[in-house]
């Protein structure tokens, strides 16, 4: 996702993860000092031995892949009144994961925050910090945004759970049973749909994390309650078929991995596709 700071009235573009990977446009903050020649000033910062040492650090720490190799001859060369180096000769080197170059108009150098940050710094301090401030801003909203987000698909997955409890009850449940074995019968369809979805019951997730407050369906994304709100609806329309509780397992499963890949494309497609095929 694109977004954009503001800092102390110069605007500072975003791509946005959702989490803490967050890339800064450094064209943008090079735009302080110099803005007809953004280019030269990144250019000018990626000529000091400790620029290089930063980032090949950060590689280090956050890129299995990185080439040390190339990083050391870069860090030998630095410094010297001959040494240059852009970007994109940083990357393609070295396979860097820290910066990234886009061409285009709307191009230009981004680095993950804490090398934006590291290159703000030198730039100026005190422009950093209105960086920072507006930055903090930024995933502030993002993340009331994505709490609200959650909220309401947690509310319309519950809306929907009783229509599919209702959907057992009329159903499934014969009259004549006692709350006990209705409680079981209820316990059995919502682990159908967490087999469906996440892969596991209800008490396999919980066996798996012991410390967690909430159950498996607390710790599901946006997009995971967004499937089970479907799949909930599917479901109560599965039993009223009566349909066994096998066969609709599989019809589920399958309906699930559709609407996650299409979602999110998520790499736990693969282990959904297997459970369904286990059963």
């Amino acid at each position: 996702m694109k977004a954009t700071i503001n800092a102390n009235g110069t605007e500072i573009a975003v791509i946005s993860k959702g989490d803490e990977n967050d890339y800064i446009s450094l064209t943008d903050i090079a735009r302080y000092k110099n803005p007809d020649e953004p280019k030269d000033v990144v250019k000018n910062w990626m000529r000091n031995r400790s620029t290089i040492e930063f980032l090949g650090l950060w590689e280090q720490l956050n890129n299995p892949d990185f080439k040390g190799v190339e990083f050391d001859s870069f860090k030998h060369e630095a410094g010297s009144n001959a040494f240059t180096l852009s970007p994109q000769k940083w990357i393609s080197s070295t396979n860097a994961v820290g910066l990234i170059s886009k061409s285009g108009r709307y191009g230009g150098t981004f680095a993950h925050k804490d090398i934006a940050f590291e290159f703000a710094t030198w730039v100026s301090a005190e422009f950093k910090l209105y960086i920072i401030k507006d930055y903090q801003r930024l995933k502030a909203d993002e993340n009331s945004r994505i709490s609200l987000e959650w909220n309401v698909n947690r509310i319309i997955s519950k809306i929907n759970y009783r229509i599919h409890t209702d959907a057992i009850r009329d159903n499934i449940i014969p009259s004549l049973v006692t709350k006990g074995q209705q409680s079981f019968t209820y316990a059995s369809e919502a682990d159908l749909l967490n087999v469906a979805l996440f892969g596991k019951t209800a008490r396999e997730w919980k066996d798996k994390n012991p410390e967690a407050k909430g159950n498996i369906r607390d710790d599901a994304t946006i997009q995971q309650l967004i499937v089970l709100s479907n799949l909930e609806s599917m479901n109560a329309e599965l039993i009223k078929q009566n349909l066994p509780q096998k066969q609709r397992l599989t019809i589920l499963n399958k309906m699930a991995i559709e609407q996650l890949t299409s979602l999110v494309g998520s790499p736990g497609i693969k282990k959904l596709q297997q459970t369904g095929e286990q059963e």
